[in-house]
């Protein structure tokens, strides 16, 4: 059984890492700065980096791996379409990889950048490490991406079992829980999930891991096609007829603006 560590780093990013007390094995995911890793790894001596996980390219999600390569010789597993310096397994989704002795599937979700992967390992304890493509409460934004293909990666990882457990790199669910509240006012759902989230950070509580079953319950992002959203849609770029892409595409620019 692997123990999953939230490393936060910067102002909001969380850097996940699994560890393998029993054969003293450990892996990261997004490394963006490689203090906070090299902080927990002083805490445990002895236990060596195997694996490096990268979803997308962007700064806060590499930053640390030259460094944590310079202590540890980890294998380095990266989107093959994105920039990703020491990249040694170039993946394009629909590989499956071996993290510390478990079989880990890589999904290609592109969106919120055009490689985009998430990292999926399925069964009772199933996880699901996506980057910035899914949020809690929300999702990424567009950076050279598509909305049609961020639409089309979150219908995906939607259809995956409600208890898969959710790990994103941002702390970033109370604001988007105030940009769901405004889309969908009268889902009770979601409130009791604004009220339990604003309990955690009170008391100075992580709001992750979420989960699949959570996200389809108070997530407008996975939500489309709900009465209430598409008339609040209407309220806001008028009403016509528009398929859920289209829909979804509306809903990411309204989320820019608020």
């Amino acid at each position: 059984m692997l123990a999953i560590h939230a490393l936060p780093a910067f102002t909001d990013n969380y850097i996940w890492l699994l560890h393998d007390a029993e054969r003293q094995r450990c892996a990261v995911v997004d490394p963006g700065s490689a203090a906070p890793v090299q902080a927990w790894m002083a805490e445990h001596p002895g236990c060596v980096l195997e694996s490096i996980l990268i979803t997308h390219q962007h700064a806060d999600h590499i930053g640390g791996i030259g460094q944590l390569l310079q202590q540890q010789d980890a294998a380095v597993y990266a989107p093959a379409l994105e920039n990703i310096p020491h990249c040694s397994h170039p993946l394009h989704g629909e590989e499956t990889i071996s993290v510390l002795g478990l079989p880990f599937q890589v999904l290609a979700v592109p969106g919120h950048t055009p490689g985009h992967i998430a990292y999926l390992h399925q069964g009772p304890d199933a996880m699901l490490f996506c980057g910035d493509t899914l949020f809690a409460g929300g999702c990424g934004r567009l950076f050279g991406g598509t909305a049609s293909q961020l639409y089309h990666s979150l219908q995906r990882l939607a259809q995956l079992p409600a208890s898969t457990r959710v790990y994103c790199t941002h702390e970033y669910t109370q604001s988007n829980l105030r940009f769901a509240q405004a889309v969908e006012p009268d889902n009770r759902q979601l409130a009791a999930r604004v009220q339990t989230v604003a309990e955690q950070r009170a008391a100075g509580q992580i709001t992750l891991p979420s989960s699949i079953g959570l996200e389809l319950a108070s997530n407008p992002f996975l939500r489309l096609g709900n009465p209430t959203i598409e008339q609040q849609l209407d309220r806001q770029f008028g009403a016509g007829v528009r398929s859920p892409e289209q829909s979804f595409a509306l809903l990411r620019r309204w989320k820019d603006t608020f």
